[in-house]
């Protein structure tokens, strides 16, 4: 995982002070390097009949959709509030500095349909969180969640609840 980290800039306090931004843009512009992390963050899904990738706005969206493409399975977005048109379902999650909401469509899953959780950074966990409850309530299987960047010192992975996988390929 070591090419693949060295090609995330740390960009510090941004997008202010104190926040250690990871940018993910050279990963992103690196062919190979891109290729690499995709296939790294489909080794551990490949054999569990992934059907659906469902990818968070917005860098969730780069990544997921690769993914998916690579196992073979449909993408479905996550997006913030008043983004898709209706008919969609949300919910409303806490952040550090107050409240978003994320929505799905509909119909974007079936009930039963297996489906991966995909993100570039975990931070505190609530984003990913509540995407999956998103997931459960259109009564899904979340068989995994898979993110680029587990910022391990923000402790968002016990916010994952369960025993469904977790997938971090690095861990700063």
């Amino acid at each position: 995982m070591q090419a693949i980290s060295d090609l995330i800039r740390d960009v510090p306090d941004f997008p202010r002070p104190g926040v250690l931004f990871k940018d993910i843009s050279p990963l992103l512009a690196d062919a190979d390097g891109f290729a690499l992390c995709i296939e790294a963050l489909a080794d551990p899904w490949r054999q569990l009949g992934v059907q659906a990738v469902c990818g968070i706005e917005s860098r969730g969206f780069i990544f997921g959709a690769a993914l998916a493409r690579t196992l073979h399975a449909g993408f479905v977005p996550v997006r913030k509030k008043g983004k898709l048109p209706p008919p969609v379902i949300g919910i409303d999650y806490g952040l550090e500095y107050g409240v978003d909401r994320l929505e799905v469509g509909a119909s974007a899953l079936r009930a039963g349909e297996r489906v991966l959780i995909v993100d570039d950074v975990l931070a505190t966990g609530g984003t990913l969180e509540a995407a999956r409850r998103l997931v459960d309530g259109l009564g899904a299987e979340v068989v995994g969640g898979s993110v680029v960047i587990e910022l391990a010192a923000l402790a968002g992975r016990p916010r994952w609840t369960g025993a469904t996988p977790l997938h971090a390929l690095i861990l700063s």
